[in-house]
């Protein structure tokens, strides 16, 4: 699952230079037969400096661009990598199926679960086929179905959040966005089991939170949440989309601000350099502490998960800290 970058972000223009003399190395190496061992570690130690440099001071809006990488590990690389014998579920029993919003059951490391996620595509077609990790309302009630599945049949469910936010074409909202969503949202917080729900790109607001309201929430240190784009955000304050680096700082939306204030349960750590270079090792990290919060919640009766669940949510805004 590793992969080579499609994508160099500003701060990465040094780091992809000597990425890129490296491999040039190992070319002439296999070319001329020659012992290049020494220069390549020389180099491979500068790219690691370089890479804990970069990545130890990111600014929220570096955290932004990471966060969208198309690189980055997306839901069906978890489902793909994580969970066994995934039985895809389709349709929301109501109007049509929609793609975006991946669903079924399987076995995660022994553990029959429910999953669910938005699936965002790496390249154009698969982008266009996955609307972008945009759902629409049918993908909302399809997660509905698949809590309610989850509840009947005393199942954990799993959920991987990236999405910049729900559809906002007009079919949605004539199909009802907003009810879907807020439905999707009263769901998690009614059923009785453990909801584990991890940020491993971009959460965007309600589009995010409708499968979100979990008993855990995690995320990786490089993704975001937040209720709207500092792109959005900087047009309607600053009518300009020229302040978006500040719009990103007050925005708060990183995994550290969001931990800080309670709001998520716990960071999880991305390879050197973000999950977009290693990303076979993001995704089983991902996996260890979505198990290590799984076993916490299995003994825990369903009233008093559904009874801490809500008052998780409900204490978040009380005492927020400065």
């Amino acid at each position: 699952m590793n992969t080579a970058n499609s994508l160099v972000l500003d701060f990465e223009k040094t780091i992809v230079e000597i990425e890129a003399k490296i491999e040039s190395l190992k070319i002439l190496a296999k070319e001329e037969d020659v012992d290049i061992s020494k220069e390549v570690a020389r180099l491979q130690e500068k790219l690691n400096r370089q890479l804990v440099a970069s990545y130890s001071n990111l600014t929220p809006w570096q955290k932004a661009q990471v966060a969208r990488h198309p690189d980055r590990p997306h839901c069906l690389d978890y489902v793909n990598h994580l969970i066994e014998d995934f039985v895809p579920l389709a349709g929301d029993r109501t109007f049509a199926d929609d793609p975006t919003m991946i669903g079924g059951i399987g076995r995660f490391k022994g553990i029959s679960v429910v999953v669910m996620g938005q699936e965002k595509g790496h390249d154009l077609e698969t982008r266009m086929k996955y609307n972008f990790g945009m759902a629409k309302p049918e993908g909302y009630r399809k997660a509905q179905r698949l809590m309610s599945l989850a509840d009947k049949f005393n199942l954990p469910v799993i959920s991987f959040v990236d999405t910049d936010g729900a559809y906002p074409g007009v079919e949605a909202e004539a199909r009802g966005q907003a009810e879907a969503i807020a439905s999707s949202i009263e769901r998690c917080l009614q059923i009785k089991t453990p909801i584990v729900s991890t940020i491993i790109g971009m959460g965007g607001s309600g589009g995010a939170i409708a499968i979100a309201a979990a008993d855990r929430i995690l995320m990786l240190e490089n993704s975001i949440y937040s209720i709207i784009s500092p792109e959005a955000c900087s047009s309607i304050l600053w009518r300009s989309t020229d302040k978006v680096k500040e719009a990103a700082e007050a925005l708060r939306f990183t995994a550290q601000d969001l931990k800080h204030f309670g709001v998520i349960d716990e960071i999880i750590k991305e390879p050197l350099g973000g999950a977009h270079r290693d990303r076979k090792a993001a995704v089983e990290e991902v996996g260890n502490v979505v198990l290590k919060h799984l076993k916490e919640l299995l003994p825990i009766s369903g009233e008093e998960l559904r009874r801490q669940r809500t008052e998780k949510f409900l204490a978040m805004g009380r005492n927020l800290p400065d």
